[in-house]
C-alpha cells in the first residue's frame, strides 16, 4: 500500500551511501536519483524509502512522533540491521528486543540527521 515514504537530510551524498549500504543484503540501491531527492529501493513499482533537501531549502528536522519501519525476515535480521546501522553512524535509540510478548520484535536506531527508524518483525 505504500509506495515510498519520505525523509529529509543535511548531506544527499552521505545519506545515499548510508541506506544503500544499510540495505545493499536486501538488494537495495538507487532507483532514481535526481539531485534533490533519490529514491531507495529494489525496483520501480516497489516501495521505496525516498531521501530528500526539503524543498523549501531550510534544514530538514525529523517530524515529532515520526519513524520509518522496515520490516526484516526474522529477529536475527533485527540485530544485523541494528548493528550495521550503528557502524554507518546511526545512533541508539533502542536495542533489539521483545516490545509486545509474543508479537512484535524491534530495534530502533536515529539516523545522522536523526530521523528514526525500526527494523522489526511480528511474531
Amino acid at each position: 500500500m505504500i509506495g515510498y515514504t519520505t525523509i529529509g537530510v543535511s548531506d544527499m551524498e552521505a545519506a545515499k551511501t548510508f541506506y544503500t549500504a544499510l540495505f545493499t543484503d536486501k538488494g537495495a540501491k538507487i532507483v532514481t536519483d535526481m539531485g534533490r531527492i533519490a529514491f531507495i529501493g529494489t525496483k520501480r513499482g516497489e516501495p521505496m524509502l525516498a531521501i530528500c533537501k526539503p524543498y523549501d531549502k531550510n534544514d530538514p528536522t525529523p517530524g515529532n512522533g515520526a519513524m520509518t519501519a522496515f520490516p526484516a525476515s526474522d529477529k536475527n535480521e533485527v540485530g544485523v540491521l541494528y548493528e550495521k546501522a550503528i557502524a554507518l553512524g546511526a545512533t541508539d535509540d533502542g536495542a533489539p528486543g521483545q516490545r509486545i510478548p509474543d508479537r512484535f520484535y524491534g530495534a530502533y536506531v536515529r539516523d545522522p540527521d536523526n530521523n528514526k527508524l525500526c527494523f522489526f518483525v511480528f511474531g
